[in-house]
């Protein structure tokens, strides 16, 4: 059982290939918020390019694999939220928000061994690359504001890439106009 949060922590992180050689110093800063029936976590990735060449960022449907648009930071859902209910802010559902574009996508799903649901919200910061969504229920529950989905990114040599996202875990299953009133609140 979870029983709180010390803060905010930041690491320094370095990509480095299988050849020894460094293409991206990394700062991660994970933030917490709680709240009365839900928390959240506010991650920021900033990916500098040290490698001394044009970096490219793409997802396996960049490179010709159909539907497999995932690309940076992903949520994978436990076993149980497997078949579970994928949620965008307009009204839409289901598996078909694969690819699309919304200001925020949500999955709601349900615990094994109790009568509990929970729900998974995930949004993007307005001043991150625009992307698509990598969105499934089946054969494993998963959410991904690709950077990549069917295009590829560039970050030129020394430049820095900063992404934020907010993930918000709330108890019980919410709905469209629930989770809405809340993502208005946030500031970024």
């Amino acid at each position: 059982m979870h029983r709180g949060f010390t803060g905010a922590w930041t690491e320094e992180i370095d990509w480095i290939t299988a050849a020894g050689e460094t293409w991206i110093a990394e700062r991660r800063t994970i933030d917490h918020v709680l709240d009365v029936d839900c928390w959240w976590l506010d991650l920021t990735f900033e990916l500098r390019n040290v490698r001394g060449a044009v970096l490219e960022f793409g997802s396996p449907t960049v490179f010709g694999r159909e539907q497999a648009g995932y690309c940076g930071f992903f949520w994978r859902g436990p076993r149980s939220f497997t078949g579970g209910t994928i949620l965008a802010p307009d009204g839409r559902t289901g598996p078909e928000l694969m690819g699309e574009r919304a200001d925020w996508l949500a999955f709601v799903g349900t615990h094994d061994e109790v009568d509990r649901m929970s729900t998974v919200v995930c949004q993007g910061d307005p001043a991150n690359p625009p992307g698509r969504w990598f969105a499934r229920t089946e054969p494993y529950p998963g959410v991904n504001p690709s950077l990549a989905f069917d295009e590829p990114l560039d970050l030129p040599v020394g430049a820095t890439l900063r992404l934020r996202y907010r993930l918000m875990i709330g108890c019980g299953a919410w709905d469209t106009g629930r989770i809405g009133d809340l993502v208005r609140t946030w500031e970024w």
